[in-house]
């Protein structure tokens, strides 16, 4: 299923070595992932070093693993602890990486949820959460100094479920619509996902920090949902993906970055039937387990390179590979 879809990267939220091992020799690059459980070990130089050489060191050498992921929207956690132990473990296994001499190699970041973003409109105006302001900033320091992305999962179907009579859906689908204006620069959104990612950048900005990448590390839009759930239908689904499609193949960048064609992680590869919450939870796939297609995304075919997540959860017992798409920018695909 993956060559079928001409797949180029592939991002685990762990480190499973089976699926390293299966992809040794091959032209597939990996982002493997540190989950929440693991951070304050990961405090620890000695349980750092023996994860590295666990887990990353014995694939390196035959599967091109390029990233680790330091924890996954560790601050959407109530636990205090967690927000303390991200940077330092983040710093911990970079130090780790630099040490075995890798750190040219693979890189470490970690993944955020929007839910960070205090105040997102306008989008030149977007500023972090203050109770989180002196985690984050010095989060962007370490980022800024080994010049690593910073990741955000971006859902522009929540803001709209939350509010379907004050926002437009054309405006989150990609559909053409009116749009907004910037007040303070001009620019003109046409799409909810610009707008916050543009509101991220800004909020980097704000902290003192133009040398920073963002990506958009999940988005989204799922086929079915609870009643309460508006606008969750394949018809959106189809729209929202085969649109954002549209806009890689065109090399777009945002508004105030119109020059870097973002990189977006779209979620997910297959439905999850297991997974626990609401009925979209279960839906973001855009394949079945058999690998038939829940909808017509415009996938296959369509771009020269696309990429997959891989999950080693047991949230769905069918999924070897599960949860997320990352669609390169095309100026990265070869």
């Amino acid at each position: 299923m993956l060559q079928s879809l001409n797949v180029s990267r592939l991002k685990l939220y762990d480190a499973d070595p089976n699926v390293l091992l299966a992809f040794s020799n091959s032209n597939v690059e990996f982002i493997i992932g540190l989950g929440n459980e693991y951070l304050q070990d990961m405090t620890d130089p000695i349980k750092a070093q023996n994860w590295v050489q666990q887990h990353l060191q014995p694939h390196i050498t035959q599967t091109k693993i390029t990233c680790i992921t330091v924890g996954n929207e560790v601050f959407m956690s109530n636990d205090t602890r967690l927000w303390s132990n991200l940077l330092p473990a983040m710093k911990m296994v970079y130090s780790t990486l630099v040490n075995l001499g890798l750190d040219k190699q693979v890189i470490v970041t970690s993944a955020h949820s929007f839910n960070i973003i205090g105040n997102s409109y306008p989008p030149s105006s977007g500023t972090f959460r203050q109770d989180l302001a002196e985690y984050i900033q010095a989060i962007l320091n370490f980022h800024s100094q080994i010049k690593s992305p910073f990741l955000i999962n971006a859902y522009p179907f929540f803001a709209y479920k939350d509010n379907p009579n004050q926002i437009s859906l054309e405006y989150v689908l990609f559909q053409p619509n009116p749009g907004m204006t910037d007040p303070n620069t001009n620019l003109h959104y046409d799409n909810m996902l610009y707008a916050q990612v543009d509101a991220v950048y800004s909020a980097i900005k704000a902290m003192g920090h133009t040398d920073i990448e963002v990506m958009i590390s999940e988005t989204g839009w799922p086929s079915k949902g609870d009643p309460d759930e508006v606008g969750s239908t394949p018809e959106n689904a189809a729209l929202y993906h085969s649109n954002l499609l549209n806009r890689i193949q065109a090399r777009q960048g945002t508004p105030a970055k119109p020059s870097v064609p973002i990189d977006i992680y779209v979620f997910a590869l297959f439905n999850e039937n297991l997974k626990p919450g609401p009925t979209s939870e279960k839906n973001y796939g855009l394949f079945y387990p058999d690998g038939t297609p829940v909808y017509n995304s415009g996938l296959q075919g369509y771009l020269p390179g696309i990429v997959y997540y891989s999950s080693a959860s047991t949230i769905n017992e069918w999924s070897i590979f599960s949860l997320v798409i990352f669609v390169m920018s095309v100026l990265k695909i070869t």
